[in-house]
């Protein structure tokens, strides 16, 4: 997730990924429907083409980096968008992209088995609810069981001298997860105590990459890309739904999964799709995000972006609830604070963390 996806998991699956192209080989009249996204999208090849063969479109994918990277440059080029839709726009960065009025209004058939939760934007109709996910810190099991040593449970572990020089998050200002993980912390110590919360981390060795992709899949010691990486962080700022795929996409596959999620720390993430001001095939994107609400489309969801589905009545793999159920109470922040602060925040986050 953001950047989420695992690379071998999408081979092994045969997910599809697909070329990209800009607006400008989209006209209005077009059959073919541009998807931007962060790289975590995936969708199981035989579900695609379902909707392919449905709607008469044929979809082109652009992966544009990490959520924080991808949405900003959504905003940057909305003039003359890159596609049609956008997807991957959490509510930690879901201001910024309205205030810079990257959609347009258009309300999802199907949105009425969404549960209004989720509905952040239920008023105006920009964006559609798609998935729903929490940023938890995980822990390497095999790492705490050598070592002897309780796995933190908390955001306040984390700050305790046990665990120095352990954990690795991502950048605040580059990537979703790191922004999450962020916020969940001013929720948990308030606006005023965040900041001291961040120097009693640095003071603990925390470490900062551009992206969940670096700190999960090469930093953290308790990843099957970790391992191979030589990762030596047993601590990570990842999802509630790392350890099933870490299961999963094993060979062979463990009994239990090697990884555990501190749910002491856990932060609501809400993913939203919506077609983009200026996009050039307005009718194809329209049918690609109802797609997007479909029951199909949300039950092949958690085994490709390892993500809940915001539709009623959508089922979720055995696998996925036994080893990633979502987190029982996690942080949340209403929009119009996130909105408010986040800015700053993520400057005073800068300052104190990263000079």
């Amino acid at each position: 997730m953001h950047t989420r996806t695992f690379v071998a998991a999408a081979v092994g699956l045969g997910l599809v990924t697909l070329s990209a192209c800009s607006s400008s080989d989209s006209g209005a009249d077009s059959k073919t429907v541009t998807l931007v996204s962060h790289d975590s999208w995936a969708v199981s090849k035989n579900v695609l083409q379902d909707f392919e063969k449905q709607s008469g479109y044929k979809v082109r994918v652009l992966k544009d980096g990490d959520a924080g990277q991808a949405v900003n440059k959504a905003i940057l080029t909305k003039d003359n968008p890159q596609g049609d839709v956008f997807f991957g726009v959490d509510n930690t960065l879901l201001s910024r992209a309205l205030d810079n009025g990257l959609f347009q209004p258009y309300e999802a058939k199907g949105l009425g088995t969404v549960g209004t939760a989720y509905q952040l934007d239920a008023a105006k109709h920009r964006v559609t609810p798609i998935d729903y996910g929490d940023i938890c810190v995980n822990y390497d099991k095999a790492y705490f069981s050598k070592h002897k040593l309780t796995p933190p449970a908390s955001y306040a572990d984390l700050v305790k001298p046990q665990y120095k020089n352990l954990l690795v998050t991502e950048n605040a200002s580059t990537s979703s997860p790191g922004l999450g993980f962020l916020l969940g912390s001013a929720a948990q110590y308030g606006d005023s105590g965040w900041p001291d919360y961040w120097k009693q981390l640095k003071a603990n060795g925390v470490k900062v990459v551009d992206g969940w992709e670096q700190a999960y899949n090469e930093e953290f010691s308790g990843s099957a890309g970790g391992k191979k990486a030589g990762g030596d962080r047993p601590l990570v700022v990842s999802y509630a739904s790392s350890p099933p795929a870490e299961v999963i996409y094993a060979d062979p596959k463990p009994s239990t999964a090697p990884t555990g999620v501190a749910t002491g720390t856990c932060f609501r993430q809400i993913e939203f799709a919506g077609l983009l001001s200026n996009a050039g095939n307005t009718k194809g994107g329209k049918a690609l995000i109802d797609f997007l609400v479909s029951k199909e489309f949300q039950e092949d969801m958690p085994l490709n972006m390892f993500v809940y589905p915001v539709v009623k009545g959508a089922s979720v793999p055995a696998e996925f609830t036994k080893y990633g159920p979502a987190a029982q109470n996690p942080e949340t922040m209403a929009p119009d604070k996130i909105a408010a602060n986040r800015d700053q925040w993520v400057k005073t986050w800068t300052s104190l963390v990263l000079k």
